[in-house]
């Protein structure tokens, strides 16, 4: 069954950068769309941002916009989420998904992956 792997997420200080990537791995399966949650502890999951493999289209959450930009390689199969000053807010487990169309909410999502954990210190 095909999955999502995601790079190892870390622990950053406040105002630092981190770079996240994500890939299909095992059997192939079709998408449109691929993007990141993340949930923190006691919260509920929430959408970050995504972008249609085609279009290179992008959406991102108020939280984020002007600080995460998501992008990909199609040739590598491959979406990366470049995180610029990051908030102590921003600690969470971080979700990568996949979809047939917007994966705005998780119940839109398709397939997972197993999440990494991003740590920001004040």
């Amino acid at each position: 069954q095909g999955q999502l792997v995601e790079s190892r997420g870390g622990l950053v200080q406040a105002g630092g950068s981190l770079r996240l990537s994500c890939a299909p791995s095992g059997r192939t399966f079709s998408r449109n769309v691929m993007g990141w949650f993340r949930q923190a502890p006691g919260k509920e999951r929430e959408f970050v941002t995504a972008i249609t493999l085609s279009s290179g289209s992008t959406r991102y959450a108020d939280s984020v916009k002007g600080r995460f930009t998501i992008s990909r390689d199609n040739a590598k199969n491959t979406v990366y989420l470049q995180m610029n000053s990051l908030k102590p807010e921003d600690t969470a487990v971080y979700y990568c998904a996949a979809g047939d169309l917007s994966i705005a909410t998780p119940e839109a999502v398709n397939y997972w992956g197993q999440g990494t954990q991003v740590t920001v210190s004040s």
